[in-house]
């Protein structure tokens, strides 16, 4: 397996990647929901707001996480917020889930960012460090539908500490249906 950042001329096959695999996993309807949003993301978000990780082995792409920039009002640190993410249906279970998010929070942490945050299983994401965590400590941009799915992790030595509220996401995440 290899995993790539920021690859060129894949925006297609990444939103059916997330279509495919949520669709098999959820349903049609949240399918559909993540590949417009994978779309949106990959269309609209400025260069320096997003960083792509996708994993590929012998020219076939198995997996891919976006990240985003999550801001929190002046709080001079970089944080990233994880969504969405997918394995293949036919590649889950491998740890290539594992390998591609440890790889990206490699590179991200390497590029200077200090804090990753998700909004997914606790059991799945603690696999590469994430934690939960509450609004307290780190807000949501928009309300959560299941609070307790709030995770993040420090990419620095430094442990998380609270950052001042309201947090603002990349336009293509503001929106309810998604949180």
């Amino acid at each position: 397996m290899q995993v790539k950042q920021n690859p060129k001329g894949l925006d297609a096959q990444i939103s059916q990647l997330f279509k495919d695999t949520f669709i098999d996993s959820e349903g049609v309807d949240e399918g559909l929901l993540i590949h417009d949003l994978a779309r949106d993301l990959l269309s609209t978000t400025p260069p320096e707001d997003i960083r792509v990780f996708v994993a590929t082995e012998d020219g076939t792409l198995c997996g891919t996480a976006i990240f985003t920039r999550l801001r929190f009002g002046d709080d001079p640190r970089i944080a990233f917020l994880l969504s969405p993410m997918a394995v293949a249906t036919t590649r889950q279970g491998q740890g290539l889930g594992t390998q591609l998010l440890t790889d990206a929070l490699n590179v991200l942490r390497r590029d200077g960012a200090d804090i990753a945050v998700t909004y997914g299983d606790p059991a799945y994401y603690a696999r590469v460090g994430f934690g939960p965590v509450t609004q307290d400590i780190l807000p949501a941009p928009l309300p959560l539908s299941m609070p307790e799915g709030w995770i993040a992790q420090s990419l620095t030595d430094t442990p998380l500490t609270p950052l001042p509220g309201p947090s603002v996401c990349v336009p293509a995440l503001a929106r309810p249906d998604v949180w």
